[in-house]
């Protein structure tokens, strides 16, 4: 990024938030779908070398991929679980391997809502709402609060495994972002409608979490700042009520490109500049996307972010902090990669199919 002021901040500085451990510095790491655990949502062993990796290289918040909460809410093949006894000891092991590392340890709780894949869970498809042509059943008033209850219980499971926190997965199109959509969320139980009824079920999430865990047990969450049926203008509502509510330690930002304009052409700027604005409460304010070297998080530390969380550069990079901080010229490796650089990296075959079938120009 060119122009960019001197940080006051340095990446390499530690992180303090309202709850549980400082992190060791400010570079976390994306919960990236990566598609390695077993076909029934335990962890596997390339999963948790991944991870691993990621802490030994330095991250100082390591965060799995988003783990399913519910059974009907896995979205792929491979994603890891948080929904059942049986997940409990891969989820032991990981939490223990992160911490060993000295990084913080989070898990990221999701339900894919109509993004679920019925083929993979054998069970119907709900949303807040119904579409018959795709196969997808609504959620009722009960449905909803069982949904809630089941985020509530994947954090109490996530704390007795050992991690340090959990982040909520309120973007991209899932069921918590699902909800915030204003084009299609028309309920009338209290859930739909008004932006504050809208966004219920992610607060209730929320707040029912902080409820049910420990002082020192850390709940972020993740949001997207545009479409999905969401303005600018109710993500930045959001964004604020979120910061200041006391229930999130943190909200992660989903911008795609930091340095990207809003998608609403009268709102001028930089789409990072809606939200860097707002007081935070001593909430922490993080910002994601395209941060593909340590000027790219300078310059959004410099901005007014307290984090940056990095995927891309983290693939090819399991030490990227480490590398940022030996040198304020470091830029990621340029794509594509080849298959035996990404098994250097830590990375294992299915994480590299997925990356192969689903990222343009990611492998060579």
């Amino acid at each position: 990024m060119k122009g960019v002021p001197t940080s006051p901040t340095s990446p390499a500085a530690p992180l303090r938030l309202p709850h549980g451990p400082a992190w060791p510095n400010r570079w976390t790491l994306a919960p990236l779908t990566n598609k390695q655990s077993h076909a029934d949502g335990t962890l596997s062993d390339d999963e948790y070398a991944w991870l691993v990796a990621r802490a030994r290289g330095g991250f100082g918040l390591v965060m799995t991929c988003a783990a399913y909460v519910s059974p009907e809410g896995q979205a792929w093949k491979g994603q890891l679980g948080i929904s059942d006894d049986r997940h409990d000891a891969g989820l032991r092991r990981l939490a223990d391997g992160i911490r060993e590392l000295g990084a913080v340890s989070s898990i990221q709780l999701h339900h894919g809502g109509m993004r679920a894949d019925a083929t993979v869970t054998g069970r119907p498809t709900v949303a807040p709402w119904a579409d018959p042509e795709r196969g997808v059943e609504a959620l009722s008033t009960t449905d909803v609060q069982r949904v809630i209850d089941d985020f509530v219980r994947a954090a109490v499971r996530a704390q007795d495994a050992g991690f340090d926190g959990v982040e909520i997965h309120g973007a991209h199109g899932y069921v918590l972002c699902q909800f915030l959509d204003a084009r299609k969320n028309h309920r009338t139980d209290g859930y739909g409608g008004s932006l504050d009824a809208r966004s219920r079920p992610l607060r209730e999430v929320l707040s029912g979490i902080r409820a049910a865990t420990g002082p020192d047990f850390q709940v972020g969450v993740r949001v997207s700042p545009e479409g999905y049926g969401i303005t600018v203008a109710d993500s930045r509502a959001l964004v604020e009520q979120l910061l200041a509510s006391g229930d999130a330690d943190y909200v992660d930002l989903s911008l795609w490109d930091v340095a990207k304009a809003p998608r609403e052409p009268d709102l001028g700027g930089l789409l990072i500049d809606q939200y860097l604005d707002l007081p935070r409460h001593g909430t922490r304010l993080g910002v994601a996307g395209k941060i593909l070297s340590a000027q790219d998080a300078d310059w959004c530390l410099a901005r007014g972010a307290d984090f940056v969380t990095v995927g891309t550069a983290a693939i090819i990079h399991h030490d990227l902090p480490r590398l940022a901080a030996e040198s304020p010229e470091f830029v990621s490796d340029p794509q594509p990669f080849s298959r035996d650089r990404l098994r250097q990296e830590h990375l294992g075959a299915a994480f590299i199919d997925y990356l192969a079938d689903g990222w343009d120009d990611f492998v060579a």
